[in-house]
């Protein structure tokens, strides 16, 4: 059953969204990160239509709640509902995901994480 986002748009903003990348960098893994920082730099973005905000603090909104439909503390699947949330926002809004969101998202796990294995191949 899909989730509908724009319930979960009231539940954003910026301090709720650092404080759960920081809280769980970790465990949220580094693809549940990069979505998540995509659809960040991409609200950001003056070009980035209001329907597309919308959209995407919907996204947000229901990553940054503690409670949804799978606990983020539950082992091995606690983001694959939060995953799948920005998954489907991003096929909504792929437009505003240009190549400068991308970079400024992978700029930041770098500086968290550290460069991902293909990027310090330079593979990336």
């Amino acid at each position: 059953m899909p989730i509908a986002t724009s319930a979960y748009e009231h539940a954003y903003s910026d301090r709720r969204f650092w404080r759960k990348l920081r809280g769980h960098a970790a465990g949220a893994g580094r693809q549940a990160l990069e979505k998540a920082l995509w659809l960040y730099f991409a609200v950001q973005n003056p070009a980035t239509p209001k329907w597309a905000r919308r959209v995407i603090y919907g996204a947000l909104g229901y990553f940054v709640l503690p409670l949804d439909a799978i606990p983020d503390l539950a082992p091995l699947v606690g983001y694959t509902d939060d995953l799948g949330v920005m998954t489907a926002a991003l096929a909504t809004v792929a437009f505003a995901i240009t190549d400068d969101v991308k970079a400024q998202a992978r700029g930041k796990l770098d500086q968290w994480l550290g460069p991902a294995a293909n990027d310090a191949a330079g593979n990336g």
